[in-house]
């Protein structure tokens, strides 16, 4: 740059923010961010009334004004800021919208750990409870087997507080590893409601354990929860091409829009208690993660809450 002008114009166009440079109500001088944001090239608004560039009375107002204010334009949020020296004025307009993303993003992953926290937990309170009776060595160590287990999964859900969600711990399981694990931690709801638990054929199929877990937990809780006590509760399994499907059948009271259970913060009608409303969120997050699919349907005069999942083969 061989003048002073020429290096402030390079400047204001380096900035990310757009800047609108004005005098009498006359724009004096855009940068680059603000002919993109505006649409309109520094040579033909140089001269230009302010409205006509930025074809808002709101920020019209706040240039002559001067203050801040947030826009939502098109989607966008947009931080405005004016100030003024006589005449002559200066608009900075910030885009927050990927910033507001991002905090959205932020909430939304808080309340699903906060969800995904309550399972191992109340297994833990479960484990520890039983440990204060006296019983035969071999229980005992089962139960502080299926501790450890859950302080696992606690263990991984810190590191992703920390760090954010890290890739899938994918490995290749027979599905008849995460029934059993699932059963085994909802033994006492089963034996509470008088409820029963059957599985369909195993499979061979790649996902995270943990992963899977959550949602097969997430997907029979809400059939015992919704469903009628003293009910067969059946999973059932099939090959899908090479994919492996699962479904949980309940004989609740028919869901009359299924689609919208799976959105965040929505529960059934007939939710009672306490709830996030995140639990078929959290499943079909997880099951699209791995590429798959989620859905509700009625089958049989019973609901029927499918996912499916890579699969690597069936087991007989």
């Amino acid at each position: 740059m061989n003048s002073t002008g020429g290096t402030a114009d390079f400047w204001i166009d380096a900035l990310p923010q757009a800047v609108l440079l004005c005098e009498g109500g006359t724009v004096v001088r855009l940068n680059a961010a603000a002919s993109r944001l505006w649409g309109v090239s520094q040579a033909r608004a140089a001269g230009r009334p302010v409205l006509e560039v930025v074809r808002r009375h709101t920020l019209e107002a706040l240039i002559e004004r001067g203050g801040e204010l947030e826009l939502e334009v098109s989607g966008r949020t947009l931080r405005c800021a004016a100030t003024r020296d006589g005449d002559a004025c200066a608009l900075i307009v910030e885009d927050l919208t990927a910033h507001r993303r991002r905090e959205a993003e932020l909430r939304e992953a808080t309340a699903v750990l906060s969800h995904e926290f309550r399972t191992p937990v109340t297994a833990l309170r479960g484990v520890l409870e039983a440990l204060e009776y006296d019983m035969p060595r071999e229980l005992s160590q089962n139960f502080v087997r299926q501790g450890l287990q859950e302080t696992g999964r606690l263990a991984r859900l810190v590191e992703d507080l920390a760090v954010g969600f890290r890739p899938t711990r994918a490995r290749t399981l027979p599905l008849a590893e995460a029934f059993a694990r699932a059963e085994r931690l909802l033994e006492g709801e089963l034996t509470a409601r008088g409820s029963r638990l059957s599985f369909g054929p195993d499979h061979l199929v790649r996902a995270d354990p943990d992963k899977l877990l959550q949602v097969l937990l997430n997907l029979i809780e809400n059939a015992l929860k919704y469903g009628p006590p003293d009910q067969d509760i059946e999973v059932q399994t099939a090959a899908r091409g090479s994919w492996a499907e699962v479904c949980v059948l309940d004989h609740g009271l028919p869901i009359p829009d299924s689609d919208s259970l799976f959105q965040a913060h929505t529960r059934g009608a007939g939710a009672t208690g306490q709830g996030s409303g995140m639990g078929l969120y959290i499943v079909r997050s997880v099951v699209q993660g791995w590429g798959g699919q989620a859905w509700a349907a009625r089958l049989g005069g019973r609901n029927a809450f499918c996912f499916t999942l890579p699969g690597v083969g069936s087991m007989g």
